[in-house]
This record gives C-alpha cells, structure tokens and sequence, in this order.
C-alpha cells in the first residue's frame, strides 16, 4: 500500500498493534500499580504527536537514497537522555556537532548527509540485570530517566509511570527547540563559523575551520553569480531513538488519517536493540506493523539466517528505504562478523541500508572502574566496516555513534590523549561513554576520507 492509498481496513490495523500483548516481551520495567500505568498510557496516546506521517515518508525516501549509495546517513546524540540534560545549551551543543559533522562530510566526500539526532526520546536503556545490588542492598536497576532515577535509594530506583508523561514533555520540548534551530536560521550553512562559538580550541577545531573558509570562498563565489540561498536557510533534520518501553511507543503509535496506516509519531525513526529483536518477541512484531523506517541491531553473533528472518518479518515487501541494518560489531570482530551478512544480503531483494556503530561492541571498564571506549577501537570498527564493504561491492551508508557537543572525557584517546586518570575529570554519562566534541570532528574527518576512497 503507498503513501496516499485511501484508508482501508483501519480496525485490522488497531487490532494487530496490540498482538504484541501476548508475545515474550523483554527489557520492560515492573509496574508496582496497574491502574496507573493504564491511566498513563491513555493519557499519552491523547496527547499530540510529536513527528507526522509526511516527515516520516520523507526519511524513508532519504534512506532509499543512501542505501542505493547516493547519500549517507549521519545519526548521533546521547547514550541516554536525562530530563537534567535536556537544557537549551546542552541540545544546541548536539545539533551543532552533527551540522558541523555533516558539513565535514558533505564538503569532504561531495555526498548529501542524512541528519538524524540520536535525542528527542532516547530516555529508556536496557539492562543486563533487573536488578542492581550495592553491599547489602538491592533495588531496580535503572532504566533511564523515563523509567527511574539514578540515584541509589529506593526512592529514586522506584519504577515511576509519571516518569512516562514527563519523558513525553521533554521530547516535545527538545524536538521544538531542535525544530527551531534546524529551520530558523541558525542552520543555514552561512553560519558556518557560528556553529564554533562556545566550543574549545583544538586541532580538530581547526582543521574544521579550514574547510569553514573553503566553504566560505564557494559561497562568495555562488553570492557573484547571483545564486538563490534560500534553500540553504534550514536543513532536514530527523530524531530517531531505541523502541524500547512498549508503554511509551504503542500510546505513541497513531492511524494516519490519509491511509489507515500506523505511525509511531513519538519519532521519525526506531530501531530495535539487540537484546529485543527475537523473531518471535513482541518488539519485532510491533515494529513490524508500522511505516516508519526501522533499524535492527545486529551484533557480531547474527548469523545470515537470523538476518534473513528479521528481512522477511520487517520488510516483507521488499521496500526501499524501510529496513536499516546497524552493525556493532567490535573492532576485533568486524572483519570476519560481517562480510558473511553482507554476502547473503545480495541474495535478498531487499536493499537495507547499512550502517556502523562503532561505539556499543567496544566498551571496557578501566582499572579506575569507568565504562569507557577507546578512540582507537572506534576508529578502527569504522575502517573495519568500510573495508568490508569494499570488498563486498556494498555500500557502507551511515555511521551511529554516542555523542556530545561538550568537552566530556569518557573516552580515551583521541588528538587529546585522554587517558585513565582523565576520566575523572568530566565524566559525565549516567550509561555508556560518549565521544566528545573533538572526538565527533576527528572521527567525521576519518568517514569522509574513507566514503572518499570508494
């Protein structure tokens, strides 16, 4: 069924979003009041949405695109959102990171990005454990903000369905601002030396500025030939986040009134975490009876047969531009997990896109006791993904990292040389460690050199 296909069957639809209710579900926090929890997600699924079935339509064509290899897609933003960080400095900072990394990329492979916030709703994190124990006492594990809080006292760690309507709040609040600065100006690629203004001088900083002044001698020039820059005031700017709490993204989940379709309009894309996407499970049968775009992680034990379920169970039709595939692999793993699904994925008449996380199959704990990532492991999965790509004569489209616009240090290495004892300096993540600004440049300076090389 297209786009503009008149509404049919719209009860069919309903009804199929909630048969996820009787599958194995995991990753969900217990509920100590029902009556509750119920009340919240029926006020939930009253509010407003907070992305359109059109915006939605339109990321799926820019998927297409890159995964037919005519663009590449850009997705970054915080391991986990907390409602403290979801402050006007804090998502300006991200956004100008990923603007300021897409102009590297653009201007350095001549590629269009797809610019997609990692923000807006990634406020749930899975976990290992339900619960956590410190000494002699044990309470929930935390979930992410929309869930419990970090604080170790039973208080905190309670599971809170009010937390649900506050998440909401927040998203609205951080895709309006996002909304704002994306499409009032402060995008236009004009302001390109704007985007440095609060953040450090380092290496990295300059070698952006370079390609700033580049950019700004093009555009001179364009200005003399009488181009119109209207066009270049705002940019696309899309938010994707895990479709973890079911409690959250089924109330979230609305019928288009133009097709009868679903949409899950709590962001324009979702993709399901490793831990959640069973064949048989309820994450990946919701998620498959919506249009939006969808991502799956696939780690380094996916087997081609595992991938070529979740092929048939998400994308059945075949669509361009619905299914991505994001690969965490770790750095050691990379070359030898991945050429096999990339082999068997030309079987397929699907054409999923392909994108790298570097971040989640790399993560240690140093001697200090931080969960960290070394900069060089990242480095090197990204190498290592492009490389197999290469060789496989597929397109590499997207890159997936965690990201801040500050001058955290939580992972090592980078042009910094941050090292062990300067974890303690601003370690500031609740979850897993972030790249910082720096970081994030130095890292889109090495995907264009690669997307280059093809």
């Amino acid at each position: 069924m297209n786009d503009f296909t008149p509404a049919t069957h719209t009860s069919d639809t309903i009804a199929g979003l909630d048969a996820y209710r009787s599958m194995p579900i995991k990753q969900q926090p217990a509920w100590s009041d029902e009556a509750e929890i119920s009340a919240v997600r029926d006020e939930i699924a009253g509010q407003p949405p907070l992305v359109f079935a059109g915006e939605v339509d339109r990321l799926r064509r820019r998927i297409a695109e890159a995964a037919d290899g005519n663009a590449f897609v850009l997705q970054g933003g915080d391991c986990a959102e907390t409602f403290a960080g979801a402050n006007a400095d804090n998502i300006r900072n991200r956004v100008k990171t990923i603007l300021q990394m897409a102009v590297v990329l653009t201007y350095g492979a001549s590629v269009p990005v797809v610019k997609m916030g990692r923000m807006a709703g990634q406020f749930a994190k899975p976990r290992s454990k339900d619960t956590e124990t410190r000494g002699d006492v044990t309470l929930p594990a935390y979930r992410g903000d929309v869930v419990n809080g970090f604080e170790f006292t039973e208080e905190s760690r309670r599971n809170d369905p009010q937390r649900i309507l506050r998440g909401y709040h927040m998203a609205a609040s951080t895709l309006n601002l996002v909304r704002a600065f994306t499409t009032g100006g402060f995008a236009d690629i004009r302001e390109i030396h704007s985007w440095n203004n609060g953040f450090a001088a380092t290496p990295a900083m300059r070698r952006y500025e370079n390609v700033a002044k580049e950019i700004d001698r093009a555009l001179r020039f364009m200005a003399a030939t009488g181009t119109d820059f209207d066009s270049m005031k705002t940019v696309e700017f899309f938010t994707g986040h895990e479709g973890l709490l079911m409690d959250y993204e089924r109330p979230m989940t609305r019928i288009d009134s133009r097709t009868g379709q679903a949409y899950n309009t709590s962001s324009h894309f979702q993709w399901i975490g490793e831990r959640t996407r069973d064949l048989d499970g309820a994450h990946v049968d919701f998620f498959s009876r919506i249009r939006n775009p969808i991502g799956v992680k696939l780690g380094p034990t996916t087997t081609p047969e595992t991938m070529k379920a979740l092929v048939e169970k998400l994308d059945p039709e075949r669509e361009p531009g619905r299914l991505t595939f994001i690969t965490r692999m770790g750095a050691g793993k990379i070359r030898e997990a991945l050429p096999p699904l990339l082999e068997a994925a030309k079987e397929l008449e699907s054409k999923p896109l392909w994108v790298t996380d570097p971040m989640h199959g790399n993560g240690i704990t140093t001697a200090n006791g931080y969960k960290s990532r070394r900069f060089d492991d990242v480095v090197d999965e990204v190498r290592g993904f492009f490389e197999a790509h290469r060789a496989a004569g597929t397109y590499p489209g997207g890159i997936h990292v965690e990201l801040t616009g500050d001058d955290v240090t939580e992972c090592l290495g980078g042009s910094e040389h941050i090292d062990e004892t300067d974890l303690e300096s601003r370690y500031e993540s609740l979850c897993d460690p972030r790249l910082n600004h720096m970081q994030s440049l130095e890292l889109a300076f090495l995907v264009a050199e690669e997307l280059r090389a093809l």
